[in-house]
C-alpha cells in the first residue's frame, strides 16, 4: 500500500510538471505571434506624399501622420482603428479589403476616407478608386464610426454593422460623400459644414437622422445636399439643412420603414 502511495504521488508530480512546461509553452507560442499595435506616421497630405499602411494583421491602427493603405493591402485589425487630431486616413484612393474588429474614429481636423467602387452604368453614385478605377474596396467594420468635428469624410461602399456618427467639422473645400454603404444600425450627421454632401443609395437598418447641415460650395449657383435612393429601416429625419435638400432625379426616392420628417417628408417613395 505504501509503495502504491509513492508510485501515485510520483505519478501525479511529474502529471503536473508536464502540465505546467506544456502550460508554459502553449501560452509563449500565441504571445510570439500575437498581433502587434500599428502606428502610422510622416506623411505629407499637401504634397500626396503618404506613408503607405502595409499588408497585416495588427492589434490596432493609430494614424497619426497622413497615410494610404498601400494598393490592394489586405488588412485586419483586430481593435479599433483611431485617426488623431488633424492625421489623414486614405483607404479610399487604392481598393484594398480592410476588416476592422471593433471601432473607427476620426478626431477634430483628421480626414477619414474609406472605400472606393466604380460608377454603375450612367450614374454618379460610385467613387472610383484614384489608382484602379474599375476596382473596388472591401471594407467592413464590425463597430461603429465615429467623426467629431473631422476636416472630411469620404464612406463609400463599406460595411458597418454598428452605427455611423458625424457631429461637428466640414471646410470650404473637400466634399463629404456618404455613398452605397450598408449600415447595421443608425446614420447620425448633424452640425457639418462640408463642401457638399450626398447621402445617396445607402442601405441603413435604423434611422437617418440629418441636422443643421450646411453645404458651402461658393462655386455651385444653387448649392443642395442630395438625400436619394436610400433604404432606411426606420425613420428619415432631417432638420436645418441648407441652402436646399433635394431626393436627385425624378424617381430617386427614398424608401423608409417608418416615417418621413422634415425637410425630407416629401423625399420618399409614398
Amino acid at each position: 500500500m505504501k509503495s502504491r502511495i509513492l508510485f501515485c504521488a510520483a505519478m501525479m508530480v511529474a502529471l503536473s510538471t508536464g502540465l505546467v512546461g506544456t502550460a508554459g509553452i502553449a501560452s509563449a507560442h500565441p504571445l510570439s505571434t500575437r498581433p502587434m499595435a500599428y502606428t502610422c506616421t510622416g506623411g505629407d497630405f499637401a504634397s500626396g506624399n503618404l506613408t503607405n499602411i502595409p499588408s497585416g494583421i495588427y492589434a490596432s491602427i493609430r494614424v497619426t501622420g497622413a497615410c494610404a493603405v498601400a494598393p490592394d493591402a489586405v488588412i485586419t485589425v483586430v481593435g479599433n482603428v483611431n485617426v488623431a487630431s488633424g492625421a489623414v486616413l486614405d483607404a479610399q484612393s487604392r481598393p484594398s479589403t480592410i476588416t476592422v474588429g471593433h471601432n473607427v474614429t476620426a478626431a477634430r481636423g483628421s480626414l477619414l476616407g474609406l472605400g472606393c467602387l466604380p460608377n454603375p452604368p450612367g450614374h454618379t453614385t460610385g467613387h472610383p478608386c484614384t489608382v484602379e478605377p474599375d476596382g473596388h474596396s472591401t471594407i467592413t467594420v464590425k463597430g461603429n464610426v465615429t467623426a467629431i468635428d473631422a476636416d472630411t469624410v469620404l464612406l463609400n461602399g463599406i460595411t458597418v454593422k454598428g452605427n455611423v456618427t458625424l457631429i461637428g467639422g466640414g471646410e470650404d473645400v473637400n466634399p463629404w460623400s456618404i455613398k452605397t454603404n450598408t449600415i447595421g444600425r443608425n446614420l447620425l450627421v448633424i452640425g457639418v459644414t462640408p463642401n457638399w454632401l450626398g447621402v445617396i443609395v445607402n442601405k441603413v437598418g435604423g434611422n437617418v437622422i440629418l441636422i443643421n447641415i450646411t453645404i458651402t460650395d461658393p462655386g455651385d449657383p444653387s448649392p443642395t445636399i442630395f438625400v436619394a435612393s436610400n433604404t432606411i429601416g426606420r425613420n428619415l429625419f432631417c432638420k436645418g439643412l441648407a441652402p436646399a435638400v433635394s431626393g436627385g432625379f425624378p424617381g430617386e426616392v427614398n424608401v423608409v420603414g417608418g416615417r418621413a420628417l422634415g425637410q425630407c417628408a416629401s423625399l420618399t417613395d409614398e
